[in-house]
């Protein structure tokens, strides 16, 4: 597959979700409340897309395929359209765009300040997410997306926040964040070590 189509394909995987819960929820397919339904898609949209796009690495270094980091940046401006989208629905269908409430939820509802958080390091992830960024602040650069996986901490607390009791799917995401996050840290210490390699006793 070429590199163009392999990024039209993920275009349109990642299109199509958003557009068929708007859909759904125009015609009342997503329960009592589809506002609220196609808020929390929209969110669990975005941890799952987070989750891919941090898994590229991984796949990358196992399979030596070298369309995976292709598509890493596309999967990544994904990640924070579907966080955006996640935010401006709850202030749509959740506030009414009442924005007197917002201080009321943040008391009542801290983990909105968890996501919010979460939301702008991926914010500062996307504006950087081009070359002249990455000439511009050099290794800097590679730290500041590092916090990507402070992003997925951040918005797994938020998720447990909200579902509390029904902690199934949770859990599957979070295992699957861990075993990401183990894999690079051992393999940036696999790296670290055949790049600086230990002196032999003499």
């Amino acid at each position: 597959m070429g590199v163009l189509l392999w990024r039209v394909a993920v275009f349109v995987a990642a299109l199509c979700p958003p557009l068929w819960w708007l859909y759904q929820a125009w015609i009342f397919a997503l329960g009592p409340d589809p506002g609220k339904a196609l808020v929390d898609k929209l969110g669990t949209g975005a941890l799952v897309l987070l989750l891919l796009t941090l898994s590229l690495t991984p796949l990358s270094r196992l399979t030596h395929w070298k369309l995976w980091p292709v598509i890493r940046r596309q999967l990544g401006l994904w990640t924070f359209t579907y966080a955006l989208l996640h935010f401006l629905g709850y202030l749509a269908f959740v506030l009414g765009f009442d924005l007197s409430q917002l201080g009321v939820e943040l008391q009542r509802r801290p983990y909105i300040i968890v996501g919010a958080a979460a939301l702008l390091i991926l914010l500062a992830l996307a504006v950087t997410s081009n070359r002249p960024a990455m000439r511009r602040l050099g290794k800097r650069w590679k730290e500041l997306h590092r916090l990507a996986y402070l992003v997925l901490g951040l918005g797994l607390l938020h998720y447990l926040w909200i579902v509390r009791s029904d902690l199934e799917e949770w859990a599957i995401y979070a295992a699957i964040g861990a075993a990401l996050l183990a894999f690079r840290l051992v393999d940036g210490w696999r790296r670290k070590r055949r790049s600086h390699p230990a002196t032999p006793v003499r």
